[in-house]
């Protein structure tokens, strides 16, 4: 005899066997309905309604009752009512009503219950979302998104957080990847501009957040104030900005997701470089790389669509857009511009009087008139110094007690190699401490005229000839430029293959006498 098994978790696999049971036991082996009721714990009318019919699985419930939320219930319609005019990222979750119930009424049900009750009452209030995407089916040409996002480099073995600049064709889906050490508004605009010439030509529409380096303030509805800056770069490649609803990043997830595909994929294991340039030059190659991937239901690769797209770009401007921001400053008594909290130097001559300063995304350039003074790299923080050691080199000479604590040559010394420190010494031994210093000082200033290995190769020899003064130094250097000349002597006879010298000319000369 089968055995029947009522326990919820085999009910639902033993209903068809206990179907196939009893018709068979009533058609083949002609069973009453009383029997096989008997043999089965079924009731009669069970059998009968069996016997009648097709095998029908469980009906759904019309509603599922929560008997262990009970007076529960009204407490959580409370809170999610109030949610419906809250903020959409400051709503309930069913995690905070779990946290809430235990906490403030003492609930120890199960957080799976209160769950699925809120689930449900969430979606009855419209404030659960379906989870559906529209498909979409952008038009070539047209539009691409861009959205910053973070990341971390090790930049000349220091780890550096970094800002992540993303471009997206939308129809395409190719990606432009940039680097950058802050989010400013001209690392934006240099961006922009980069991505255009990588695509080769210029969207009509660019999709952006509210972000605060192109809107000055959100307008009622898709209106928009723009930065002023933002609507001359604009107007000079003659795009449209098009901006997402606040909050709704996902308006353009394309590039929303790009972010972080490209940190799990491009930027892992954590890139390493000298500088930003060398990285950036690598993240270009893995966007060039990426042209052969295939985007899930669209024919063609990366590549192959963005070549259908290149020629309904706009064409690029002929002159790039100037991406400089332009400063009046006035060096201080250290000879140097302060530029956004950090300095910058220039020669020690130059103290005291206003300068021009110019400024790009990457580079401090400092001008007198027309002559440019310094150019540096641009340093982001705060309380950064960037000095130049030779800006200050006749400066130290003439006070030599600075030589040892000179902030400028604190880098500079830490690349000196051996034979500039036994030079150094020489001269100290030579001269005494000062005039040693004053006579070091001069070697360093061949580097403003010289090339490195050169100065490096003069020291050399001049160390092994026991020089020790910065005379004897340049003498070497200069003498190794000019090559000299020998004159071979004439071997005898040799002068005889040599026609005899014409003297008439001089007949001229008696003459005039």
């Amino acid at each position: 005899m089968m055995k029947f098994c009522h326990d919820t978790g085999g009910e639902r696999m033993l209903k068809v066997e206990q179907y196939e049971y009893i018709r068979t036991a009533h058609r083949v082996y002609d069973k009453s309905v009383s029997e096989i009721a008997r043999e089965t714990g079924h009731s009669r009318n069970t059998i009968k309604k069996i016997l009648r019919g097709e095998y029908q699985r469980y009906l759904p419930r019309k509603s599922q009752p929560f008997p262990v939320l009970g007076d529960f219930l009204e407490i959580i319609d409370e809170w999610l009512d109030d949610d419906v005019n809250n903020p959409p990222k400051q709503r309930h979750t069913a995690k905070r009503v779990y946290a809430r119930l235990v906490k403030e009424y003492g609930f120890n049900g199960s957080e799976s219950n209160v769950r699925h009750y809120v689930g449900e009452a969430k979606r009855a209030r419209g404030l659960k979302g379906p989870g559906a995407f529209v498909p979409l089916s952008p038009d070539p040409g047209l539009e691409a998104e861009m959205d910053w996002g973070t990341a971390t480099a090790i930049l000349g073995g220091e780890l550096t957080r970094l800002k992540l600049f993303c471009m997206r064709s939308k129809y395409s889906g190719n990606p432009f990847l940039r680097l950058y050490p802050c989010e400013r508004q001209q690392a934006f605009f240099d961006g922009l501009c980069r991505g255009f010439d990588y695509y080769g030509g210029v969207f009509p529409v660019m999709v952006f957040d509210n972000l605060s380096l192109a809107v000055d303030k959100v307008l009622r509805g898709k209106k928009r104030k723009e930065q002023d800056a933002f609507v001359r770069f604009r107007s000079w490649y003659t795009f449209e900005g098009r901006f997402c609803n606040p909050g709704k990043g996902n308006e353009k997830g394309g590039v929303e997701g790009l972010v972080g595909f490209s940190r799990r994929n491009f930027l892992v294991p954590i890139p390493r470089g000298e500088n930003l340039e060398e990285i950036n030059e690598d993240l270009l190659r893995e966007c060039i790389s990426y042209g052969s991937r295939h985007i899930e239901g669209r024919e063609g690769t990366v590549k192959d669509l963005h070549d259908i797209e290149k020629g309904l770009l706009l064409p690029l401007p002929r002159y790039p857009f100037t991406n400089e921001q332009t400063l009046s400053s006035r060096t201080d008594k250290y000879a140097t511009v302060m530029v956004d909290k950090n300095r910058y130097s220039v020669p020690s001559s130059y103290a005291g009087i206003t300068l021009r300063t110019v400024l790009t995304v990457d580079r401090v350039q400092i001008y007198k008139g027309s002559r440019l003074l310094a150019s540096h790299g641009r340093e982001y923080g705060n309380n950064k110094w960037s000095l130049n050691p030779d800006h200050y080199l006749d400066l130290i000479r003439e006070r030599p007690g600075a030589f040892r604590d000179a902030r400028p040559l604190k880098e500079w010394k830490k690349k000196w190699g051996p034979e500039m420190h036994s030079l150094l010494d020489r001269f100290q031994k030579s001269w005494g401490e000062n005039r040693g210093i004053k006579e070091f000082i001069d070697v360093l200033l061949l580097y403003r005229l010289h090339e490195e290995k050169e100065v490096a190769d003069a020291i050399q020899e001049s160390l092994a000839k026991g020089l020790s003064s910065a005379a004897g130094v340049r003498h070497v250097l200069e003498s190794g430029r000019i090559p000299a000349e020998r004159v071979l002597p004439l071997e005898a006879g040799q002068w005889k293959k040599f026609p005899p010298a014409d003297v008439s000319a001089y007949s001229v000369l008696e003459k005039l006498r």
